[in-house]
């Protein structure tokens, strides 16, 4: 494809700068697909993604009930990001409902851009982070509009009362360890090393709820936090447990939107976890200063384990309702 001004008003690529786009372009070819056609199936190879400029794809899973929905892109939208960051196979159906036209983005071409190109590798895992993050908030509020619609569904967690982290001390050895098992550069170990506060949380202990203001990202350094969602009428159902060096909280930083779920100590183990401030993480992962590219694709990959992970929560609460939500349900935001 070898148009960088159309590519570069897409908004996945708005960031791309000139060079970038021309790469970009030596990666991309142009598809339509008919209505009825099937773009990739469930269970094949990790390949390709793909972005949508016009018409309407779903991507689904086929159960005992029928088709479930995962993902429903709107025009502009990139999908099958997690199978080609993660290598593993397509976890749905992509399945063209109205004439589509597409641009494919050849992963072998991708992958060589960025062996030859570090500020290509940097804006093509923005774009994956950013579709990836879309993608999980997304799935967080189709979390709460099924279960709003139906209340039977069972809670798993017993919900507790928030009470605030306390400061600790972890001595610098202990933090350069932690960000040392990340494969970071020196100096991207020392700055965060230098400027995260340790807060340790006892069991159950609220780290931030949803709805809240973004202020801080997190590094987990011991014990187990857990991502969950409150349901009116239900509880609190538990959406992911952070080990040891997960990172969580970056995304109302950077898209300066609100909490999308609830984060606390684990409720038997606590947790003690690294503080960045919102200075440090736009130093870090603003696209017009980034300076840290490993982290970026640490994060890339979080995302798109966490956006697998709760599609599959929401599979199987589909399947224990005996097909008796709808499938299609909030998953894709409307444009009003």
């Amino acid at each position: 494809m070898h148009n960088p001004e159309r590519l570069h008003n897409l908004g996945p690529f708005s960031h791309f700068g000139p060079r970038e786009l021309t790469l970009l372009g030596e990666s991309v070819a142009e598809t339509r697909f008919p209505a009825g056609a099937k773009i990739f199936s469930e269970g094949d190879p990790a390949g390709d993604l793909h972005l949508l400029e016009s018409g309407d794809v779903r991507v689904r899973r086929m159960t005992p009930f029928g088709p479930f929905g995962l993902f429903h892109p709107s025009p502009g939208d990139l999908f099958g990001e997690d199978s080609f960051l993660t290598g593993v196979p397509r976890d749905g159906d992509a399945d063209v409902v109205s004439d589509a036209a597409l641009l494919v983005l050849k992963a072998q071409s991708l992958a060589a851009a960025s062996e030859q190109d570090s500020r290509f590798e940097l804006a093509l895992h923005w774009s994956l982070w950013r579709g990836l993050s879309k993608q999980l908030r997304l799935a967080n509020e189709r979390l709460t509009r099924i279960f709003s619609s139906d209340s039977t569904l069972p809670s798993t967690t017993p919900r507790t009362e928030q009470s605030a982290g306390d400061e600790t001390h972890l001595d610098m050895a202990h933090k350069v360890g932690l960000f040392r098992e990340q494969r970071l550069s020196a100096m991207e170990i020392n700055f965060l090393a230098s400027l995260s506060r340790e807060e340790v949380f006892a069991p159950g202990q609220v780290v931030f709820r949803e709805g809240e203001s973004g202020e801080k990202m997190y590094i987990v350094a011991d014990g187990t936090v857990m991502i969950s969602k409150s349901i009116v009428g239900v509880g609190e159902e538990a959406l992911a447990f952070l080990e040891r060096g997960d990172y969580f909280g970056e995304m109302s930083l950077i898209d300066q939107t609100q909490r999308s779920a609830d984060a606390r100590a684990h409720p038997e183990l606590g947790a003690t976890v690294l503080a960045l401030p919102r200075a440090v993480v736009d130093g870090l992962l603003n696209i017009e200063k980034v300076s840290s590219v490993r982290l970026l694709k640490i994060l890339t990959a979080l995302a798109a384990k966490r956006t697998r992970a709760i599609q599959e929560k929401l599979v199987g609460w589909f399947l224990l309702a005996g097909g008796d939500i709808d499938p299609e349900l909030a998953h894709r935001r409307d444009p009003n």
